[in-house]
């Protein structure tokens, strides 16, 4: 089974994102708001992620359209 975990800050942005793409994958996809988690920011970091709203998916990462840097997030 393919791992998938989609950050997001909780911005308008990547409540789109969530609602058009997250929710609509076949498999199950973790969803971290790093507003909310923000000891998650280095595991999305460490991950690859640059940006959010993005999806990992098997370790490749996948930005999706730009709500904001993971630096502001930190």
């Amino acid at each position: 089974m393919s791992k998938a975990v989609f950050y997001h800050a909780g911005c308008p942005v990547c409540v789109s994102a969530e609602h058009t793409v997250a929710d609509h994958l076949k498999e199950p996809v973790e969803k971290v708001h790093l507003g909310q988690q923000s000891d998650r920011v280095a595991e999305a970091e460490q991950s690859g992620v640059k940006s959010v709203p993005a999806l990992v998916i098997d370790g490749q990462v996948f930005h999706i359209n730009h709500g904001a840097d993971l630096s502001a997030l930190k």
